[in-house]
């Protein structure tokens, strides 16, 4: 760039008084230095959004090798999913993995889970259900408030094996 000492500005000031005159010489210093000001942010805009366009790229490389990192461990837990289901069929199929599938038999399979019986609630059952006194229905079990859908299998879930 322009190497301005103080030397050069003083001689730039000087031609500057001589050509433009003590009267306007205020305004044209004070113009002159809205357009460098400009001039400067203009400038410091570029840079940032060269800064910006960088980090992102390094950003995008960033979430690439973390995506492929993620894949590799789903990979690897599926493919550890699949070695264990193919364990549990041997077990639920009356083989011992540890003894060869020599034919020991295994823990019997127990019958369906218990899921509750549907009953159909027959016709008006709002009316007849705001009819029943709460007592009885507690003592029935019978709902009194509405239960959220994920409330609802939460609740009614079967038991897991013990």
């Amino acid at each position: 760039m322009i190497d301005l000492g103080i030397e050069k500005m003083m001689v730039i000031g000087a031609v500057a008084l001589i050509v433009i005159g003590p009267e306007k010489l205020p305004r044209v210093a004070r113009t002159v230095g809205h357009l460098m000001g400009k001039a400067q942010r203009y400038v410091n805009d570029v840079k940032a959004e060269v800064n910006r366009s960088i980090e992102l790229e390094e950003l995008k490389k960033m979430k690439d090798s973390v995506e492929s990192a993620a894949r590799e461990v789903e990979t690897s837990i599926h493919s550890g999913m699949s070695e264990f289901d193919r364990q549990l069929r041997d077990v639920a199929a009356g083989l011992d993995p540890a003894s060869g599938g020599t034919g020991t038999p295994a823990l019997e399979a127990s019958a369906d889970p218990a899921y509750p019986e549907y009953r159909h609630p027959g016709k008006k059952w709002r009316l007849k259900q705001g009819a029943t006194p709460g007592w009885y229905k507690a003592r029935n079990g019978i709902r009194t408030r509405a239960l959220s859908g994920a409330a609802r299998v939460a609740r009614y879930r079967p038991k897991k094996y013990n």
